[in-house]
């Protein structure tokens, strides 16, 4: 089954009447599934079983010309539709055996997959399951004595080298995790699991004295590190590190949501709160689908909406109509700071930083590490405590000429946009700390 390489949103004009033909199927399929007044004939599902064969047939055709890879287009997802429908059908026959019915099983294990790769939560226990059941799904799709016509086997062979794809990046990253920390790991998915399904109900709902012993869980597991580091009981520093790190900072950051999404924020910044809170769901899907639904240069709409946004603030804070310091300082700081986060890892999927640029970016990202750290462990702080970071900054913000990192012959070195939102996400940072500041004084 041939996709072709960086794939169009538009359909070619050979590719339009079979585009054409798929959506008719797809309707008919509807219609029989809607139809209650009488069973469903096997007939009726292998007729456009067939004629669907032949449109792959006739497309394969039509592209021999591109390249394999793993771009969508109407007619892939128009396909998709198709082959989830009629696999349904033959399941409802009865036929959960037969590779026909292999195909949706296929796409559910696919979907599961990747969404246990993107949550970073999972264990070997967890995976198991999914391993028997695509080694099952391979004997099925592979039985000689079953055969299905060529162009639906190279298309469900697809399916499954992709979900055998994402389950051995999903077993590879667990096996290299050691024994020795595996208990400390577990612990951590079953906490990210638990921050999941709050973060997906209403969360301003959820009590703070529900997220406090979470947090304390977090505080005690991260008090195990001996320089930020998990050791062995020899003291070496055992495999999987980077691993276990990474989603215990993911936890620190839902437990941050949480705690934010309970402050109050004022009538006048509600439509700022709401602006960015749309962006950065719209954001979070890019870092899922970026990489065959946009181009890198649309994202200079949400840059130039972020800094619009930036720009309403004074000396850090956002105020309301009367030039008062408004509440929901925090809410908005968390929200700018995740969308310059989340814009930040779309560049750096494909976005490479000069030679020139690589020790400044490297000093941002110690001082946003160290503001992270800090920010971990609470407030209040002291404006003592947090000038050192200021004039860190301050030295690093220099260094700009009309707004622009230049190198020492007077251009402007690539990679440029990830250095600017690495300093401005540190800003971020250091401004939500000292909201803390800002209120203590208040009280």
């Amino acid at each position: 089954f041939n996709l072709r390489k960086n794939m169009p949103n538009q359909v070619p004009e050979r590719e339009k009447p079979i585009l054409e033909a798929l959506i008719e199927r797809r309707d008919r399929l509807i219609v029989l599934k809607k139809d209650r007044s009488r069973s469903i004939r096997a007939s009726d599902v292998t007729d456009i079983f067939d004629e669907v064969i032949e449109l792959i047939s006739h497309l394969n055709t039509v592209r021999e010309e591109y390249l394999t890879v793993d771009s969508q287009s109407q007619v892939d997802d128009t396909l998709d539709d198709v082959f989830q429908l009629l696999s349904l059908f033959f399941m409802a026959l009865g036929k959960t055996k037969d590779s026909a019915a292999s195909y949706v099983q296929l796409a559910t294990i696919k979907q599961c997959l990747d969404h246990l790769n993107e949550s970073g939560a999972y264990t070997l226990a967890e995976l198991m399951p999914y391993e028997n059941r695509i080694k099952d799904l391979h004997a099925i799709i592979n039985d000689k004595n079953n055969p299905v016509p060529e162009p639906y086997m190279k298309l469900l062979q697809h399916k499954l080298l992709s979900c055998e794809t994402v389950l051995q990046v999903l077993m590879d990253s667990v096996h290299t995790i050691s024994p020795d920390l595996l208990p400390i790991y577990e612990q951590l998915v079953k906490i990210k699991e638990h921050l999941i399904s709050i973060l997906s109900s209403s969360i301003s709902s959820v009590p703070l004295s529900s997220i406090t012993p979470v947090q304390k869980e977090l505080h005690s597991i991260d008090s195990l590190r001996v320089d930020g580091r998990f050791l062995s009981p020899d003291g070496s520093i055992p495999p999987g590190q980077a691993h276990v790190v990474g989603l215990l900072e993911e936890c620190y950051e839902d437990i941050h949501e949480l705690l934010v999404a309970h402050d109050e924020v004022a009538e006048s910044l509600k439509p700022t709160r709401d602006i960015l809170a749309n962006l950065k769901e719209q954001l979070e899907g890019l870092i899922l689908t970026h990489r065959w639904t946009m181009r890198e240069p649309d994202l200079w709409s949400y840059q130039m909406q972020l800094n619009e946004i930036d720009g309403m603030r004074v000396n850090g804070q956002f105020y309301d109509d009367q030039g008062n310091v408004a509440s929901g300082q925090k809410v908005l700081l968390y929200l700018l700071h995740r969308c310059y986060r989340l814009v930040y890892k779309i560049l750096s999927a494909s976005e490479s930083i000069s030679e020139f640029l690589m020790p400044i970016h490297n000093q941002l990202h110690t001082v946003r590490k160290c503001l992270l750290e800090v920010k971990k462990w609470g407030g209040p702080f002291t404006a003592r405590e947090l000038y050192p970071f200021q004039m860190k900054l301050a030295s690093i913000d220099n260094l700009r000429v009309e707004g622009k990192f230049l190198d020492e012959y007077g251009t402007v070195p690539h990679g440029q946009g990830l250095v600017m939102l690495l300093l401005s996400e540190c800003y971020d940072l250091l401004y939500e700390l000292k909201a803390d500041i800002i209120e203590e004084e208040e009280k």
